[in-house]
């Protein structure tokens, strides 16, 4: 890649470096500058610019990083769309983060202009919670090293980047008492199990209080087998102190084995693992009636995730296993404790689609029922909604409300992502949509893409790539689509900007807001005319079937 100072003359198709805002040319760095930028910039008195040019063994930055994500992404992620040389990983599902710390750290090591990022191995994570990003450092990265860091994503037969998804458990808790053991204590103990186990979507089935010998715990385990537990948990009166204990004793008389005894973390050193009938067996830790996170937690986790927790496994936990200073560790059985800060989580995205127009223009007809390859122009609508990363699409109906309703019916299966909401003011103009569909979106979401039922050519990857775009910490709250400059739509605003686009009025939509707050805007580069195309007239109309025709 050639970097540097370039002569106007010959910055066509270069990469501007360094943003320009003056003389009334506002062009944001990272932009492919047209012939029509550099004349502006040229009008403006500019005579060069910084910029950069991709040679024929570049590979562009959003390439690069869409190519390497897809490389290292195994079971239970999600991609993000690429957005200024960075792709995101997120969780699909609760769960832990399966990292191989060692191909990222080669990967790493192959060439500083590709980097990934992940959570810790083994990381708790939320659905849509990041779990790794890749970034390409500079404008393009070398083909070579895209090519490498392909080639270690694929030299395993494991992804370097998973999440292992926590399933349902039964489990069957087993308590012992001594002479002058209280009820309260084992009560408690119970109930911040059953936490434990809730927030591993899994549940407490059964419990059985003995006393603290062998036989009465292999009676009890006996007992839970029956109810259908595939976990054992028991916490006995006095604390394991070694592997022929009474605990390990009583898992042996129930026809079980002892695995391990011991671990290297603390608080947890206590725990003992075994197994009953091919299913696992904790003996716990005295941390274990606490709701602090503790050994037991690591362990309880990974066999929620239906990983392997062996002899091998529980002898590696010792790095990062001092678990007593650590205060930040999410705590999900207390709310009142964890950062302050939450994990960095995918913005929850919602499609607005707009579909109550009169269609004046169109000389009769409603246009959003024409139609165009084979279906009514509002269907292509739902449809890119529904195959973007959207959490949720709410399409405001008002004109021929019915008959619009029942074409996207016909075309598309019913589906908790998408709703209804019908404007009763949609002859008062358009903004009348906007704010029904805003007072309808759900409080979660944290932005909104506000689409047009009469752009057929938009696809869910331009509405992915705006969602890609949206950073509100790094001043992207407003995500415009541009084609060769021209701002276009759907547009994508954060949610700080719902109250104000509740108070629209008129025929207009909250063009004005972009204007107000310039300093939050991000123009997206899309290829292609369709975010400036829309189906206003016959004509229009027309001229997208012929152009699909060809």
């Amino acid at each position: 890649m050639r970097f540097g100072t370039t002569p106007i003359d010959e910055a066509a198709g270069a990469i501007l470096a360094h943003s320009w805002r003056a003389n009334g040319v506002n062009f944001a760095k990272g932009r492919v500058l047209s012939a029509d930028d550099v004349a502006k910039l040229k009008a403006a008195g500019v005579e060069s610019v910084v910029a950069a040019r991709l040679d024929a063994d570049d590979v562009h930055e959003d390439v690069a990083s869409a190519t390497v994500a897809r490389a290292l992404a195994g079971e239970g992620i999600e991609i993000t769309a690429p957005f200024t040389g960075r792709c995101n990983h997120y969780a699909r599902e609760a769960g832990l983060a399966v990292i191989d710390q060692e191909r990222v750290d080669a990967l790493n090591d192959l060439h500083e202009s590709v980097t990934v990022a992940t959570l810790p191995p083994f990381a708790r994570v939320e659905p849509r919670q990041m779990v790794a990003t890749v970034k390409i450092i500079p404008y393009a990265a070398p083909r070579a090293a895209v090519a490498g860091a392909v080639e270690l994503a694929q030299s395993a037969n494991r992804p370097m980047v998973a999440v292992a998804p926590f399933r349902a458990m039964r489990a069957g808790l087993v308590q012992t008492a001594l002479p002058g053991t209280r009820d309260k204590v084992l009560d408690k103990a119970v109930g911040t199990t059953t936490k434990r186990l809730t927030s591993l979507g899994s549940t407490l089935v059964g419990e059985r209080r003995v006393a603290h010998d062998p036989e009465a715990i292999a009676g009890a385990l006996d007992e839970l087998k029956k109810e259908g537990c595939d976990l054992f948990l028991i916490a006995g009166a006095s604390a394991i102190v070694d592997r022929h204990d009474v605990v390990p004793a009583g898992i042996e008389a129930a026809g079980g084995a002892v695995i391990h005894f011991g671990m290297p973390v603390d608080p947890g050193n206590l725990l003992l693992t075994g197994e009953l009938d091919g299913k696992p067996v904790l003996g716990l830790p005295g941390c274990a009636k606490s709701p602090k996170y503790n050994g037991f937690d690591m362990v309880l986790e990974r066999l929620a995730a239906r990983l392997p927790v062996g002899r091998a496994e529980i002898v590696r936990m010792g790095a990062g296993g001092l678990l007593a200073e650590i205060s930040s560790r999410p705590q999900p059985r207390d709310d009142s404790d964890g950062e302050e800060a939450g994990p960095q989580a995918a913005p929850r995205v919602a499609v607005l689609l707009l579909a109550a127009g009169r269609s004046t223009r169109m000389g009769g007809p409603n246009k959003l029922l024409q139609d165009v390859e084979g279906a009514p122009l509002v269907v292509h609508a739902v449809k890119a909604a529904l195959a973007s990363q959207a959490v949720e699409v709410v399409v405001v109906l008002g004109h021929m409300a019915a008959e619009v309703r029942a074409a996207i019916d016909a075309a598309v299966p019913a589906q908790p992502r998408l709703r209804f909401v019908t404007n009763p003011d949609f002859a008062q103009g358009l903004s009348t949509s906007v704010r029904t569909g805003i007072a309808a979106l759900a409080k979660t979401v944290d932005a909104a893409i506000v689409q047009l039922g009469d752009m057929p050519g938009v696809a869910s990857d331009l509405l992915d790539r705006l969602m890609a775009a949206f950073s509100p910490v790094e001043g992207r709250s407003i995500c415009v689509p541009t084609v060769a400059g021209k701002r276009g739509n759907p547009v994508l605003w954060d949610r700080r900007f719902f109250a104000e686009m509740g108070q629209l009025s008129g025929d207009s939509g909250a063009k004005h807001l972009i204007g107000e707050h310039a300093d939050l805007v991000c123009e997206v580069e899309m290829a292609g005319e369709a975010a400036v195309t829309d189906i206003d007239t016959p004509e229009a109309l027309a001229a997208w079937r012929a152009r699909s025709k060809t």
